[in-house]
C-alpha cells in the first residue's frame, strides 16, 4: 500500500491565504488600470473645458469689438445727418449723404458679423458645459478607486474578505462613475448644481 503524505493543516491555511492574497493583488491592480483611464478623462475634461472657456471669452470680446465699432458708426451716421438736416451746404451734401450711406453699411455689417460671433461664442459654451459635466464624474470615480485600492490593501493585511467586498463595490461605482463621465448616460442632479 502506498503511503499517501497528508498536507498539515497550517500549510492549507498559509496556501489559502496567499491564494486569497494574490487575487486581491491582481484585482487590486484591476482598480488602479480603471484608475489611470479615470484619471485621463478626468485630465482630458479639464483641459477640454479651459480650452473651450478660453474659445468663448476670445468670442465675447471680439462680439464686444463689433459691438462697439457698430455704435460708432451709428453714432457718426447720426451725428452726419443731424449736420445734414441742419446746415450742410449743397456742394458738400452729395460727399457727406455718401458717407451717411458708407456708415450706414458699416454699421449693418458689424451688426451682422457680431451675431456671428455670438452664435460661435454660444456653440464654444455649451461644449465648456458638456465637459464641465463630466468631470465630477471623474472625480468621485477617481476618489472611490483610491479608496477600494486601498481598502483592498487592507483587506490583505487583515486577511479580510468581507473588507476585500467593500473595495470590489467601491470599485465598481468608481467604475461606473468614470464610464459616465466618458458616456454621460446618467445625469445625477446633485453633481451639477441644478444646471
Amino acid at each position: 500500500m502506498a503511503e499517501v503524505e497528508l498536507p498539515r493543516p497550517d500549510e492549507l491555511h498559509e496556501h489559502a491565504a496567499n491564494s486569497f492574497s494574490r487575487r486581491v493583488a491582481l484585482v487590486t491592480a484591476i482598480y488602479a488600470v480603471v484608475l489611470a483611464i479615470a484619471a485621463l478623462g478626468g485630465n482630458h475634461a479639464m483641459k477640454e473645458m479651459l480650452l473651450a472657456q478660453q474659445e468663448s471669452s476670445n468670442q465675447w470680446a471680439f462680439y464686444q469689438a463689433k459691438v462697439i465699432r457698430e455704435h460708432l458708426y451709428r453714432a457718426q451716421r447720426m451725428r452726419l445727418e443731424a449736420d445734414l438736416a441742419d446746415r450742410a451746404p449743397a456742394a458738400a451734401r452729395e460727399k457727406h449723404e455718401a458717407l451717411l450711406k458708407k456708415f450706414d453699411e458699416e454699421e449693418k455689417r458689424y451688426n451682422a458679423e457680431k451675431k456671428d460671433i455670438e452664435k460661435d461664442a454660444k456653440k464654444l459654451e455649451a461644449v465648456r458645459d458638456g465637459f464641465q459635466a463630466r468631470d465630477p464624474y471623474f472625480l468621485v470615480g477617481e476618489a472611490l478607486l483610491q479608496i477600494a485600492i486601498v481598502m483592498s490593501s487592507v483587506s490583505i493585511l487583515a486577511r479580510s474578505g468581507l473588507i476585500f467586498s467593500f473595495s470590489l463595490v467601491l470599485a465598481v461605482v468608481g467604475a461606473v462613475m468614470t464610464a459616465n463621465g466618458y458616456f454621460m448616460v446618467l445625469h445625477l442632479p446633485f453633481f451639477h448644481g441644478g444646471h
